[in-house]
Parts: C-alpha cells; structure tokens; sequence
C-alpha cells in the first residue's frame, strides 16, 4: 500500500493530506485522497488516476476531425465503440493516449487513422485539460484535424487499428 502525505497547512484552502492506493491495474489505479477543507474538517475522496502520463504534457488526445468536401456541407466525424463502463455502445470522438515520445498533434493524427482510416492536418490544438476532475486526474488535448475528403485516400477510408489496440 502507497500513500503520499503533506504537512504543510494553509488556512482557507483545500489541502490534500494523503493519498492511499487501494488498487492498482495496468492504466489506472485507485486512491483514498485524504484532504482538509477550508474550515479545517478532514475530508476523504475515491481518486481514479492514470498510471500513464510520465512526464508528458497530457495523458491523451481527443480529435475533433472535419471532414471537407468540395460541394458539401462541412462534417464532424464520430465513431461507435463499445464502451465497458457504459455497458453500451457511444458515439464519440477519436481518442487515444499519447504514446512515450510522441507530441500531441502526432498522437490525434495517428488516433485518427487508426480509428477512422482518414488522414488529416492538425488545424488547432488545445492546452491539457481535465475532462472528469471530478473522478479522475485524466487530461487530455482537443486536437481539431481537418480532411480533404476530395483526396484520394480519403474517399472510402478503413479503419487501420494499431499494434498496442486495447481491444485486441
């Protein structure tokens, strides 16, 4: 058992005081947070955390693709992945973790053939943001990518999962 403990004290703040891992996988691990409130009362949290950030700026990368085609109305791409949490299927946007190495804009433009089979050009990139602070310290980057749907391989992409494909 993991636990990570602060002493320092500041008064009208939240302060987290320990950390304690209660069960760990291979991408994410489960903590009690212990914290103090602003009015001094000991508090705890059930913390999901990512086990695969390293050093990187963001755990992930989601990817607004939009597709363009000349004479056509401009396209947001989703996909439909079975989602185990859910116990269904959702729609959504391509995503992925980034890998060792890797920077972001690389990571949503390989996200995205991988799970679409398009291929793309980075337009804008966001700063890491959390998407569930609330639950887990996950961060991510919005990463918008257009596509020329007029291009050649484009027209009838495939799909082209990757070597470390977590539904393998």
């Amino acid at each position: 058992m993991e636990t990570r403990e602060s002493t320092e004290s500041s008064p009208g703040k939240h302060l987290v005081t320990s950390e304690e891992l209660i069960s760990e996988g291979k991408w994410v691990k489960f903590e009690k947070t212990t914290y103090m409130d602003p009015t001094g009362k000991t508090r705890t949290w059930e913390t999901v955390k990512l086990t695969t950030r390293k050093g990187k700026s963001a755990d992930a990368v989601s990817v607004i693709p939009v597709l363009q085609r000349t004479l056509h109305h401009e396209c947001v791409i989703l996909v439909k992945q079975f989602r185990p949490p859910m116990g269904s299927y959702c729609l959504e946007f391509p995503a992925g973790f980034i890998e060792d190495g890797e920077s972001p804009e690389a990571a949503a433009l390989r996200e995205l053939e991988e799970e679409t089979g398009y291929k793309g050009e980075v337009a804008e990139c966001s700063p890491a943001v959390c998407m569930d602070p609330g639950l887990s310290n996950c961060t991510t980057h919005v990463v918008t990518v257009t596509i020329n749907g007029d291009d050649a391989g484009n027209v009838r992409p495939k799909p082209k999962p990757g070597k470390d494909n977590l539904w393998k």
